[in-house]
């Protein structure tokens, strides 16, 4: 039988802290559980914000937890021309689009339509949705500046059946029950930025196919992005893992820790005198 394969995918553009640890060491302690392997992946495809000193606080940051990982590791930017053919098999179907609304037109267009009145609708993140393709021709048109967005309403017509993916009740994947994914409540998302050549959403579901991972190990700030997963699995005939979708490591005042806040890093617990097992106590992982 083929161990199962999970991976733990930073980015390399702060440093990690206590939610990074939790979901690194989920994702170890599970791969050791089960007799699988264990991945490492720098998801660098925001080249503008990636550092080489932040990847190497990622290594120093597992190392000190103790974590191990098969080499080489797999960098994003390494790998820019595993996005193309992707691309390309959507935009030969019509399913996707340039796009060359700007922020500024978006927000124009959300607040006209919302200054009559009505509601525009959100992302289950609780932005905007994107007006739509069909809204293109407010915008300047510049052939050096465009994002490429997947149709949805396309896609859904495309794929006309039901969709679904396996979640996990715990990282030991031992209760797994059938969810049905919503595509159709995210707008038309983004698989190419203006300033990266694929998206999240576009390179995590190609790199996670092409290194074989198994078993997604990841926080539920990410279960509602899932829809948006399988519908572009399905698109590219790609395999679907096995995910789980766990809590979220947050502050005093219940609020996620996140990078942008410079919440308090991994490094600086570890100058402060703080060690792996007392993080690994925290979360309830077993000694050794």
């Amino acid at each position: 039988m083929t161990p199962p394969v999970f991976r733990f995918a930073p980015s390399p553009n702060g440093l990690l802290h206590l939610g990074h640890a939790y979901s690194a060491l989920l994702n170890y302690e599970a791969a050791k559980a089960m007799g699988g392997r264990f991945l490492l992946r720098i998801e660098d495809t925001d080249i503008t914000r990636a550092r080489p000193e932040f990847e190497q606080a990622i290594f120093d940051d597992l190392h000190w937890l103790g974590i191990e990982w098969e080499e080489p590791v797999r960098r994003q930017s390494d790998h820019f021309g595993d996005y193309k053919p992707a691309l390309e098999k959507l935009e030969a179907q019509g399913l996707s689009y340039r796009s060359y609304l700007t922020r500024s037109d978006i927000k124009r267009i959300v607040e006209a339509h919302e200054a009559k009145g009505s509601d525009w609708p959100r992302d289950p993140d609780g932005a905007p949705h994107f007006p739509g393709r069909h809204y293109e021709e407010q915008a300047t048109i510049d052939d050096s500046s465009y994002t490429v967005r997947l149709d949805i309403g396309a896609c859904l017509k495309k794929v006309n059946r039901d969709i679904s993916w396996r979640e996990a009740s715990d990282s030991g994947f031992t209760d797994i029950t059938e969810v049905a994914a919503e595509p159709q409540k995210w707008s038309d998302i983004i698989l190419v930025r203006r300033d990266a050549p694929a998206s999240y959403n576009l390179a995590v579901v190609i790199d996670d196919a092409v290194q074989g991972v198994t078993h997604v190990v990841r926080g539920e700030d990410i279960y509602a992005a899932t829809s948006s997963h399988r519908l572009l699995q399905e698109l590219l005939g790609l395999a679907q893992p096995l995910y789980h979708h766990h809590r979220l490591i947050c502050d005093e005042e219940g609020r996620k820790l996140s990078k942008s806040q410079h919440d308090t890093s991994l490094a600086s617990l570890r100058a402060s005198g703080l060690t792996a097992a007392n993080i690994k106590e925290r979360f309830g992982f077993k000694k050794g």
